[in-house]
């Protein structure tokens, strides 16, 4: 999928903080601009910028926050007056999440260490004072419980490139699939969408995917209530697990198969080496996809042309590259 291919297509929705694009709105009245999720992932989604902070109503610059008590529902303190903020906090994240609900959203991104907008691993001091890195932010853990399928993460996780790679993957399947479900979903469409998807499921859980192979097929004509939902469950569950080079050699190797009657020996060698090399670690994914992608135009293979794998997402911000 390139630049030129999403002109004029719907792009993700993605909630982010707003301090990573850059806008002053910490608490000492800086930022966290972070370029790539601006300048480069900025290109191709449509940001909603969220401040916990700033909009449940606190100035900028403000007396700094702190998490403490309970891992679980821990309270928000300011850290030199130790007035407690919590109900006030809670208030408005349960609001906020309300109104996201019409943002169509894809994902979010979070600030990491924010006691309003950590994903995971924000300190939050117990009984005696001591910090301990095992809370979330207020309105990440209320955002992360009313949405539980929605792709998130936070930008210090995303310079993992396995991460940023999963992460960008999951929020365009979660577009498509939203697409889908919006133009009236059919049992034809379901199936059309679970074979187009097939290899990228593949390569993330192979029994997730026979799972969801299980429930297509007994859809029926009329499917029951929560059908499209339970598939999308499983659907979201399943890319969450981070792809491997042991797991898209596989997918490759089957990708293989589709071409017995038309590649030649040395065809067949080559594109055997070139996964072998992958499995190795030696090259990155890009490789044995471009080959692959190579083989599905000079042979027109029509059933993995339509299939994601190949084109997951725009490959100008070459995921796969790196990974």
């Amino acid at each position: 999928m390139t630049h030129k291919e999403t002109e004029g297509i719907e792009r993700p929705r993605v909630g982010i903080s707003t301090c990573l694009l850059g806008e002053n709105v910490r608490y000492d009245g800086g930022h966290k601009l972070d370029r790539f999720l601006r300048d480069t992932l900025g290109t191709f989604v449509d940001y909603v910028p969220v401040c916990p902070e700033v909009e449940a109503g606190f100035p900028t610059p403000r007396e700094a926050f702190h998490l403490e008590g309970d891992i679980k529902r821990p309270r928000l303190v300011t850290s030199r007056t130790n007035v407690d903020h919590t109900e006030r906090m809670e208030s408005w994240a349960m609001e906020r999440v309300s109104q996201l609900e019409k943002e169509n959203l894809c994902g979010f991104i979070f600030k990491s260490g924010s006691p309003s907008s950590g994903m995971e691993r924000v300190k939050v001091k117990n009984e005696k004072g001591v910090p301990e890195k095992k809370g979330s932010g207020i309105f990440a853990r209320i955002f992360m419980e009313h949405f539980p399928l929605l792709p998130v993460e936070e930008e210090g996780r995303l310079h993992d490139m396995n991460l940023r790679e999963n992460f960008i993957e999951r929020i365009f399947t979660l577009m498509r699939w939203k697409e889908m479900v919006r133009t009236s979903p059919t049992m034809g469409k379901l199936v059309d969408f679970h074979t187009r998807h097939k290899m990228l499921i593949l390569s993330h859980n192979q029994q997730m995917y026979r799972e969801m192979g299980r429930i297509v097929a007994g859809g029926g004509k009329r499917p029951g209530k929560g059908f499209y939902q339970r598939y999308a469950e499983l659907l979201m569950t399943s890319m969450k697990y981070t792809s491997t080079p042991r797991k898209n050699s596989n997918v490759l190797m089957h990708a293989m198969g589709y071409f017995k009657q038309t590649l030649s020996s040395d065809e067949k060698q080559e594109m055997i080496q070139v996964i072998d090399d992958h499995r190795l670690g030696l090259t990155p994914l890009i490789v044995p996809i471009t080959l692959l992608n190579h083989y599905v135009r000079k042979y027109d293979q029509q059933y993995l042309s339509e299939q994601v794998y190949l084109h997951p997402h725009p490959m100008e911000l070459q995921l796969r590259n790196h990974v």
